[in-house]
């Protein structure tokens, strides 16, 4: 090696160090700010992070009043069946007693109605029979009076040939003063079987009336 060679050597490690120097610093401080920035940055997340803690979370939302209602379930959805249909049964039970009632009223009616008719036929009926037995009295009466007014011997003459019913009517409407002469003119055996009929019919009268 050449000894010109040898001097430049330390010239020339030389300049290369003050160059390497030179980039180190220029590389320390490019790389100050970055680091420097580094914990801000990191500094700054952590505010945000602290502030967001720090924040007290929004209330949950109420749960809304106008809410519907909460699903039925199975059971509660068999109970409303049964009573569901134990209502259907009590109203149909309901109705039936009230057609029935209506029914049982509206026969009531005419039950009172067809008792009232049978009652007014009843009175007409009755008056009918007592304006029958006032004119029948009435003719009987004409016999009668034509009888009592007769002498005893020709009445009785006149009774021994009467039917029994008819002699039985005009007997038991005559005075006792009047009719016992002309009993004793009649033939004993019409006469006694006269007295027998009259007592019988007259006991007779007696009980319905009494009745």
């Amino acid at each position: 090696m050449k000894l010109g060679t040898i001097r430049l050597l330390p010239v020339t490690i030389f300049t290369l160090s003050s160059l390497l120097a030179v980039k180190s610093a220029e590389l320390v401080r490019a790389a100050v700010p970055t680091l420097d920035a580094a914990p801000s940055a990191a500094a700054g997340a952590h505010a945000t992070t602290a502030s967001s803690s720090e924040t007290p979370p929004e209330p949950s939302a109420q749960p809304s009043q106008d809410a519907g209602p909460p699903p039925v379930t199975d059971a509660e959805r068999v109970v409303l069946l049964e009573l569901r249909q134990r209502r259907q049964e009590l109203d149909a039970r309901d109705a039936a007693l009230t057609v029935r009632e209506s029914m049982l009223i509206a026969a009531e009616h005419k039950l009172t109605a067809r008792v009232a008719e049978l009652q007014a036929l009843q009175k007409k009926l009755e008056a009918l029979e007592t304006v029958r037995k006032e004119r029948e009295d009435a003719s009987w009466q004409g016999l009668v009076r034509l009888y009592e007014a007769m002498k005893p011997r020709d009445a009785a003459a006149i009774f021994n040939d009467l039917d029994m019913p008819v002699l039985l009517q005009v007997v038991d409407r005559m005075k006792e003063a009047k009719a016992a002469p002309v009993l004793a003119a009649m033939q004993p055996d019409k006469a006694r079987d006269l007295t027998a009929k009259l007592a019988q019919m007259r006991t007779q009268r007696d009980g319905q009336t009494g009745s």
